[in-house]
């Protein structure tokens, strides 16, 4: 039997946004560049809308260089519209880098961090680690510069202990995440021998100084060299942002390349179908008539979303507000918008098939499931379900549905806070391995099939729901 191996696409297009976008940070800059290349235009949140935003409009606006807004409004727009928005995030559990990580034992350079979110955290013991976040430097006149730094090779690593010294660690492995989760970055001897000792610090240089005390030179001099400037020139850091990074590249796999091998799957995938399907919808006659089509791709959530750029800030409520600023419009917009969340799922495990509900074991490449929970940490209801179906169905797809088992407990994700202001709500994934694992397992037909549902939502919502009746 020959087994096909062409790759979807879609699937080669998530790489290399994925391959592209190590930080929240990148994946708003990878994001913004491919919208203003078809022609979006950026706004401000700090400006008027009023005579900016327009019908046939496309625009977006970002917050803190980390989250990101984007929405179309259609040719016969006026305000009071409905918005027909997927809501996802760009985080993922990662080390951050501590305000102060200097450390050294033992000969070692070590780089002290700071765990952010749930993270599988053992299966980033002995990988070729990196860093990737947001610089900020000063040119000595004042002037401060926010740039975003990738260093693309690897200059850490987590080693993990020999099984000589720890003979019963496959049986057990635990380990302390303060005192023996520590990268080294290099050899105490080596600093010395090719880190030349810092001039004494000028005025201006009392920031840059105290930078230096808090951090390894070399890995000052690593970044500035990175972003051709002086380590001097360097005035912080964004510590708790600067994160480490697999440095191995989102790749392919399978027999049949039918396999996404990559991190942060969860939820740079449906970040980047959130896109791409915006994107396509643009030649589509959802210009024409019907709801304003936005996605929002947000920050924090793999820490509770309670941030300025988190789901659970004003993002959402402030977009559907300015383009409907009275109580009566507002009303009628939210009454007629509809909030697709989408958030990766638990695909079944073949070697743990006992993790899921036997009547609910979504497989990879089977299409988008739709995820439901009695206790509301899924917001999906009978009428959302029935849209997603509706909507599935018009591409041709096929939908699986997810339930926790009683004995386990449930997952969530930004569905349940966005629906507090009224929206529909409802909450979708695609099916995945290894969630929250430094190297996670997607499906590549599923990428086209994510797109193909968010397409459908901008293309098809207004004219569905017309035909809806819920009393």
């Amino acid at each position: 039997m020959m087994l096909s191996s062409t790759v979807p696409e879609a699937a080669s297009r998530l790489l290399s946004f994925v391959n592209a976008s190590p930080t929240p940070f990148h994946a708003v800059q990878t994001t913004v560049q491919r919208l203003e290349k078809v022609g979006f235009s950026k706004l401000k949140e700090s400006d008027g809308w009023d005579k900016l935003v327009k019908p046939g409009g496309k625009y977006f606006f970002t917050r803190n260089q980390s989250t990101i807004v984007a929405f179309t409004t259609p040719q016969n727009w006026k305000q009071g519209a409905g918005l027909s928005i997927v809501a996802t995030h760009i985080d993922s559990p990662n080390l951050r880098i501590r305000p102060i990580s200097k450390r050294t034992k033992a000969g070692y350079l070590q780089v002290g961090i700071e765990t952010y979110g749930g993270g599988i955290w053992h299966s980033w013991l002995d990988r070729d680690l990196s860093v990737a976040g947001r610089v900020i430097t000063s040119n000595g006149s004042g002037e401060f510069k926010s740039r975003l730094i990738k260093v693309d090779r690897p200059i850490l690593r987590i080693p993990s202990l020999a099984i000589h010294l720890d003979r019963g660690v496959n049986d057990s492995l635990k380990f302390n995440q303060e005192t023996e989760f520590v990268p080294i970055l290099g050899l105490i001897s080596e600093q010395l021998n090719t880190t030349s000792e810092s001039p004494k610090s000028s005025t201006r240089d009392v920031q840059a100084s105290s930078i230096a005390n808090n951090h390894h030179s070399a890995l000052l001099s690593l970044l500035a060299s990175e972003l051709s400037i002086a380590p001097d020139d360097i005035f912080d850091f964004e510590l708790r942002v600067t994160q480490l990074y697999d440095n191995q590249p989102s790749q392919l796999g399978g027999i049949a390349n039918e396999f996404v091998f990559s991190p942060r799957m969860d939820n740079q995938f449906s970040s980047f179908c959130a896109v791409d399907a915006l994107i396509g919808s643009l030649s589509s006659n959802s210009l024409l008539e019907g709801n304003v089509n936005c996605i929002a791709l947000f920050n924090h959530e793999e820490v509770g979303s309670v941030s300025s750029t988190g789901a659970e800030s004003n993002l959402i409520p402030s977009v559907l507000s300015r383009l409907s600023p009275t109580p009566d419009l507002l009303a009628q917009s939210i009454a007629s918008s509809f909030l697709v969340s989408c958030d990766m799922g638990h695909a079944i495990h073949p070697n743990y098939t006992n993790k899921h509900e036997e009547n609910h074991q979504p497989r990879i490449n089977g299409g988008v499931m739709i995820k439901t929970n009695a206790k509301q940490r899924y917001t999906s209801d009978a009428i959302g379900s029935f849209l997603i179906k509706k909507l599935v169905e018009k591409k041709g797809g096929k939908v699986q549905e997810y339930e926790a088992r009683n004995d386990m407990p449930c997952g969530s994700t930004v569905g349940p806070s966005l629906s507090t202001m009224g929206l529909r709500v409802v909450d979708v994934g695609c099916p995945m391995l290894s969630m929250h694992s430094i190297r996670e397992t997607a499906g590549t037909s599923d990428v086209q099939s994510c797109i193909d549902l968010f397409q459908s939502l901008f293309e098809n919502f207004a004219q569905l729901d017309a035909k809806l009746v819920a009393e």
